[in-house]
């Protein structure tokens, strides 16, 4: 099939062009940079240096590329999550504008499936772990509404077409190769600083999943049916499991321990709200549709293995 990849370049472009590639799909990468261009052609797919807003530019890469099938991985995130709040208006804008020319490009094009970027840590707050009918949390604290907004707009946009499949993907956080939550990574190096405290409590859960296996569940999603997914891992856990044990993995010290009230004063609300109120995620219907199989959190399973 041929395939258009917007935001190739990023996180997961690379392990899912490799994955695309490897299946045999005709692939074409998306990106705004030389050095992104660079790397798309590296791993064999055709580029196109292309703006998300600038709409004659993506009616030309359409025109050229003829896709059958969108993939909307745009993001604009920092490299360092301490940087989130202030890039947070332009990451919002690009999902929502950026994004949205490319869906009416999708649709004048006549491209029968778009696969959407969601997520499956920003979900309405409640008990147990949270399934694919469950909304998501637009009442939270300020910067995660705003990004539970841009998701549920996100999300209503990719399903509202009766003339082209909608597929949303909701992941979890990314863990791997060129990510926050890796040995190397932005959030590896405040753990390792102290500077990552775990709220009294630590009840927030999170779902974590690896980039690969989520590049893995997105190829899967080319031919299964339309719909939601929660593609996760199967060790959704309490901050006060996870974060501990991943210090412990990078060799840094244990996380210090902070009340709610100094974390409201030296943090804010999101960092709170990560802490004590994020929900889980299900991964139950990737697994059975997409015979999604992920690996176990790297954390996790280095320290139950025998010594």
């Amino acid at each position: 099939m041929k395939i258009f990849v917007a935001g190739a370049s990023g996180a997961i472009g690379q392990p899912l062009i490799a994955e695309l590639i490897r299946r045999g799909h005709t692939v074409t990468g998306m990106t705004t940079s030389e050095a992104g261009a660079r790397r798309i052609i590296e791993q064999g797919a055709a580029v196109e240096l292309a703006n998300a807003f600038d709409a004659p530019s993506l009616e030309r890469a359409f025109r050229r590329a003829g896709p059958e099938i969108v993939i909307d991985q745009l993001t604009a995130l920092p490299k360092d999550p301490a940087d989130l709040h202030r890039s947070l208006p332009g990451d919002t804008k690009l999902r929502l504008e950026g994004g949205g020319n490319l869906h009416r490009a999708a649709l004048a094009h006549g491209v029968r499936r778009y696969l959407q970027q969601s997520s499956g840590f920003f979900l309405k707050p409640g008990k147990g772990l949270a399934d694919e009918s469950e909304s998501m949390a637009i009442d939270a604290s300020p910067d995660v509404a705003t990004s539970a907004r841009t998701y549920a707009e996100i999300e209503a946009r990719t399903l509202s077409s009766e003339d082209m499949e909608g597929v949303l993907l909701r992941y979890g956080f990314f863990y791997g190769p060129n990510t926050w939550y890796h040995p190397e990574g932005a959030v590896a190096q405040q753990v390792r600083r102290q500077q990552f405290p775990i709220v009294v409590g630590g009840q927030g859960v999170w779902s974590f999943v690896h980039i690969e296996d989520a590049a893995l569940a997105t190829v899967a999603a080319l031919t299964a049916e339309a719909g939601v997914y929660n593609v996760v891992d199967d060790d959704p856990s309490p901050v006060s499991v996870w974060l501990p044990r991943f210090a412990q993995y990078i060799g840094a010290p244990p996380p210090p321990e902070i009340t709610e009230q100094v974390a409201l004063e030296t943090a804010g609300e999101d960092a709170v709200y990560y802490q004590t109120r994020i929900r889980g995620a299900s991964n139950a219907k990737a697994r059975k549709i997409l015979n999604f199989r992920p690996r176990r959190l790297e954390w996790l399973t280095a320290l139950r293995a025998p010594a």
